[in-house]
């Protein structure tokens, strides 16, 4: 698999079959996926690693615990994003973020991965922080985010949903995050999921997707 062929299933229009085939075969164990237990509230199956190129399988479930993100949902990726939404409905909000010392609400925070977890490096930079603009996206629907666009992916009423993640790296940014001004520097460890956790994570996209997009579902 390479990110060009997922880019040109979600072009040509074939990203649910795509996405079915690729589901089905982690969940029945013929894959080398690994999934994640992610920060900001969802579970990862990493699928592609091309250098500065990336893609992912994103599911947000109430089937499944989720981790506690140590600063706040809203970041920012060193990376121009291309997001599918699976099923679900997604709402990006975007941040409007002013850089301040006198009277800030959040500090932006570095957060650098490494083979045993992220470092999550408070900065000098303070901001006040509002939220901004809402989009909501459904089933079907593509949205692209730019690097260094600080927002906030948030799943309506905590319901069901998933995304393809389509990631191309840009030199010279980073991945930021806001959280309380006080926070120290951290460790913060990945939880990776066993084979077994892994496929069942991947039976529940692949029936949820199933059902969500059969007449009568």
């Amino acid at each position: 698999m390479r990110y060009r062929d997922v880019l040109g299933a979600l072009a040509g229009g074939d990203a649910r079959e795509w996405a079915l085939g690729v589901l089905g075969d982690i969940a029945a164990g013929g894959s080398r996926v690994r999934g994640v237990r992610h920060p900001l509230g969802f579970l990862c199956l990493p699928l592609v690693r091309e250098g500065d190129l990336g893609v992912c399988v994103h599911v947000w479930t109430a089937a499944a615990r989720r981790a506690r993100s140590t600063t706040s949902q809203i970041h920012c990726h060193s990376w121009d994003l291309v997001s599918h939404v699976l099923y679900g409905q997604v709402r990006n909000v975007h941040a409007v973020v002013t850089d301040t010392s006198a009277s800030p609400t959040h500090r932006v925070f570095e957060v650098v991965s490494t083979p045993s977890g992220d470092v999550v490096r408070p900065t000098a930079r303070t901001v006040a922080y509002a939220p901004g603009r809402a989009e909501l996206f459904g089933a079907g629907e593509t949205y692209t985010l730019a690097a260094g666009a600080f927002h906030s992916s948030v799943i309506p009423e905590d319901g069901e949903a998933a995304t393809v993640a389509l990631g191309r790296g840009r030199p010279g940014l980073g991945d930021l995050s806001l959280g309380p001004l006080a926070t120290p520097l951290h460790h913060v460890r990945r939880e990776r999921l066993d084979d077994a956790e892994t496929a069942r994570a991947a039976e529940l996209a692949r029936r949820s997707l199933w059902t969500s997009n059969t007449p009568g579902g």
